[in-house]
Order: C-alpha cells, then structure tokens, then sequence
C-alpha cells in the first residue's frame, strides 16, 4: 500500500471525526458543491504538505472531489492526528504521516508525498511554512551546486534535508530539475512560508508562481487571531492541567498571532504582557490594555512564556535559566526555532526529564540551582503539538481560501513567476460561504444608495465589491 501511517485500524474512528467536522466547515462542503460538478482539478497531480489532522482531511476529499490526484503529509512531526491519517490512508489517498516522527521520518515523508510511483512529481503543492517548496528548491540548487551539501551546519533539521538530497543525487541525478518543470505553482498558509517566497522571489530564486493563501483576511483573522485564541488555552490546559487564571503570562510578539494568543489569556483572566519590536504593534498593543515590556522585564515574574513571532531565539536559554521555578515555555509561530532548545539541552548541568511522550510532548529541565522550568511539545507549536489545532469551522475558512487557490492556479498555469495575493472577491466569496451557518444576513445596497457612492448602476450592479 502506497501510505505510511500509525496504524491503519484508527481508519473508522477518523472517518466518525471526518464526519462531525464537516458539518462545521460549510466553507468546504459548499465549496464542493459548486465546483464538485465542474471537476476543475481534474488530473492535476497535488502534493500537500499541511498537518495532518481531521480538518485537513475534509480539505483533502474536498481537492479529490475537485478532481485532483492528491498525496500528503504533515509538515510537524507532532501534528498528525493518527486517526485522521489512517482514515484518509483507507480511501486510497497516499498519507505519510504520524504522530512523532523524528527528522528523518518527517522529511523522508515530505520527499515521498512529492513523489509518484512513476517518479513524477506534482503539479501544484499545498504548503504550510513551504518545506515541499524548500526540499524542490535546495534539490533543484544542490543539482547545479553539489557542494552547498555539504557546507559545514549546526543545525540538525538542515544536515538532514542535505543527507536526502545527497542519496538523491545518485540515486537519481537531474531529478529535482524534472520535478521542478512541471511544477505550476504553489499555495502557502502562513506568514513565515509566504515571507520565505517573497524574499526567494525578489533574489530571483523563486521557480514556479506561489498564491499567498495567508493574507486572505478569512484566512489570518480566522487562522491566526480566532483560532489562537481557541487552540492556544486548549493546548496549554492538556499539557500541564493548570490554571492560567491570576497567573502572568508573556506573550512575545503581537502580530494577529499574538493578538489572538494575548486576548485569549486575557479571557482567561491572566495578566498579560507582551513584548514587540514593531513600535505600530506596540501601540496597538498598549491600547488593547496589555503592558509591552521586553521578556528580560518579564523573567522576574512571568509564569508562562508564549512565543508568537516567526522569527528565531526570542527566547534565548540564557533566557529559560532566570525564569521562576516551575514556568512554563511554549510556542505558537509557525517554526521550531522560536525558542533555544537545542541550546537549553547543551547548557552544563542541566537535566532533562519526558513528563510525556510524543502524544502530548511535556519536558522538565532542571538548573545546576535546582529551579525548572517546563517546555511544551519540544519548543514547536503547542495547539496542535499538545492539542487538537485551531476547531473545524476556522480551518474552513482556511481551507477553503486553500481549495480556491488551487482552482485559481489550474486556471492560470502560465501565469508569471512571483507571489500572487488572492483577489477581494474571491475572500469575500469564502465569508459568504460561512455566513448561513452564523446565522447572518447581509444588508443589500439600493440603487440610490450606489449612486450616492458613485456607482455606475447602468453598469453590472456588484454591491459587493464595494465599500466606504
């Protein structure tokens, strides 16, 4: 069987959750039965490389429904939903995924999700941080330049994307050339994937087109602000079972991830703080009531630490050694380098202790001065590390941000290499696709009032795409 999962037997236990979720992500379900007929992925080779969980997979059969000839596999060695995996596995749909996976499970996975039994590989991609898209671009780069493989690292994640590449080489010179010609294009989550290609695309390294799904505002309001506020409590309560209410917590950065991360300890009744280096989040963040100091200001103090920048050694483990006894570390950005681990664990002295196993990953590291501290899910995102990830009905709006995406690449397959924004009209078809289920009603525009605004109503009257 073309999958790697946990164990298959989980298939009836997902397919029950698969069931239940659909019924909260109208998004997708609608989305299906507009475009289901149409077949407009029809063919079209995709390789998804997103967490693997419930919600991911309503967005998988949504993309089959469409058409599509879908393979996959998470992009978090902690995410996957085993059960999730094993019920999109029984379809037919090759998933290499677990719960736990080490790096060279992880990227071995990735190497054969892009990877189809005739040695193709795909023809759009589903991204989320943009791994599939990087293990394309360093295969593609390693094949004119071999050497960059082996250019001295320390860091772990990066020898081992090279050690693959290396046996790719010989096993299979000029295969990621070949792969990376027929890709058309690429759809990415999140804020750090959809940096990484606008930074690759300015430097003139960017190989296909990429469609930015992250900035749609029914995918980073939903995603990142509503759906840390649901999953990051969530998260912290399965990992530790304590009660943040009273407690301080520190909140590094204030991005719509660390919006939704500070209000939803501010719901919880914690006193929050937060730090920034953007003077504009600051501000906004003073005016939302939060105190912005720097997490030196908070080490004194602070009972837990929440990471929400994308950016890397924000908090340090010199940082980890002055914390109160008993803190507690986690991260909710997308990468694995938001918090020092690696340097916490080669610091002298200190002892690491599993509290649990990868199904909920808690650590205890112990100081030479006897304080310790606590890190959730190894310093990687703690809402789907140690929990579920953001509900069903905010995946929808991602997901179906997602779906369009890759109908609008399909469409445009020639379209000129850079980073593509999906258009207004295309968002506001994904928040009137979720509308019904709230309950909601839009106002309708008069002529007279189109007028007023200087509205060519001889024209095709489209009051949606207008606003004051």
């Amino acid at each position: 069987m073309d999958y790697q999962v946990a164990d298959i037997s989980l298939a009836e236990f997902g397919r029950k959750e698969i069931v239940i979720a659909e019924h909260e992500m109208p998004g997708l379900m609608a989305t299906r039965a507009k475009y289901g007929p149409d077949k407009p992925l029809k063919g079209i080779k995709i390789t998804g490389s997103l967490h693997m969980t419930i919600q991911t997979a309503v967005l998988i059969e949504t993309l089959v429904e469409l058409g599509a000839d879908v393979r996959w596999c998470s992009c978090n060695i902690f995410s996957t939903q085993d059960h999730a995996a094993a019920a999109i596995a029984a379809t037919g749909v090759p998933v290499f995924a677990w719960k736990g996976e080490t790096l060279d499970d992880y990227w071995e996975c990735t190497y054969r999700a892009l990877t189809w039994p005739d040695g193709s590989g795909p023809d759009q991609i589903v991204d989320d941080g943009g791994d599939a898209t990087l293990m394309i671009h360093r295969g593609y780069l390693a094949e004119d330049k071999s050497a960059i493989l082996d250019e001295p690292t320390d860091n772990h994640e990066l020898a081992v994307i090279n050690h693959l590449l290396k046996r790719m080489l010989k096993e299979s010179p000029g295969h990621w050339h070949k792969v990376a010609s027929k890709v058309v294009g690429v759809s990415e989550e999140t804020t750090t994937g959809v940096n990484r290609l606008s930074q690759m695309a300015m430097r003139g390294e960017l190989l296909f087109q990429a469609v930015n799904v992250n900035d749609s505002v029914t995918k980073s309001k939903f995603d990142n602000v509503y759906g840390c506020r649901h999953s990051l409590p969530d998260g912290i309560k399965r990992a530790m079972d304590v009660l943040i209410s009273g407690k301080t917590v520190m909140v590094c950065g204030y991005g719509d991830v660390g919006k939704g991360s500070a209000e939803a300890m501010r719901n919880e009744r914690a006193q929050v703080l937060v730090s920034e280096i953007d003077p504009i989040c600051a501000l906004q963040a003073c005016m939302a009531g939060f105190r912005v100091c720097t997490v030196e200001d908070a080490l004194p103090i602070a009972d837990i630490y929440v990471t929400a920048t994308g950016n890397k050694n924000v908090i340090t483990a010199k940082h980890m050694s002055q914390m109160k006894d008993q803190a507690i570390v986690c991260n909710i950005g997308h990468f694995d380098n938001e918090i020092e681990v690696n340097q916490l664990e080669a610091m002298p002295g200190v002892v690491k202790e599993e509290i649990k196993g990868s199904y909920c990953p808690v650590h205890r590291y112990r100081f030479p001065d006897g304080h310790a501290i606590y890190l959730l899910a190894e310093g990687r995102l703690v809402n789907l590390g140690c929990a579920t990830g953001h509900p069903s009905f905010v995946m929808s709006n991602s997901f179906t941000n997602q779906t369009l995406a890759q109908i609008d690449m399909a469409a445009n397959p020639k379209r000129a290499i850079n980073v593509y924004r999906l258009s207004k009209q295309l968002d506001e078809e994904v928040a009137r696709l979720h509308l019904a289920k709230l309950g909601a009603q839009l106002t309708t525009m008069s002529h007279d009032q189109a007028e007023y605004l200087g509205i060519d109503i001889n024209g095709p009257f489209k009051p949606e795409h207008y606003r004051y």
